[in-house]
């Protein structure tokens, strides 16, 4: 059992000098020059107009964390389905019970407009 930790612990060793290797020879090997036209701002092929430190709106920030909220509980019914035939009455109903407070969550957002974008 000690062994297989042993390899394991190669492993990531191996892993990390690899990575560390790579990441100072491509400093190393690569031609480091700034020029005008690479430091520009770019965007989408158009000078920019305006300052690129503008405030945005607070809805971009709302409609952000509402998109993580509910895709993160979504991923959760991924392991519920695959054990699904193997679960007992409680497992199944806790899940029923989480994608009711969900749905609730959700038709609150959508009812207080925070999912409409003017």
């Amino acid at each position: 059992m000690l062994l297989e930790y042993i390899l394991i612990f190669k492993y990531f060793f191996f892993c990390l000098i690899l990575a560390l290797i790579l990441f100072f020879a491509s400093f190393l090997m690569v031609y480091q020059t700034a020029n005008s036209e690479k430091i520009s701002v770019y965007e989408c092929g158009f000078s920019p107009f305006g300052d690129s430190r503008s405030r945005f709106e607070v809805r971009f920030y709302i409609v952000a964390i509402l998109f993580i909220i509910f895709d993160l509980e979504i991923v959760f019914l991924f392991p519920w389905v695959l054990s699904l035939d193997t679960m007992s009455n409680l497992g199944f109903f806790s899940m029923i019970f989480f994608l009711f407070v969900l749905t609730v969550g959700f038709i609150y957002e959508w009812f207080k407009g925070a999912l409409d974008w003017e």
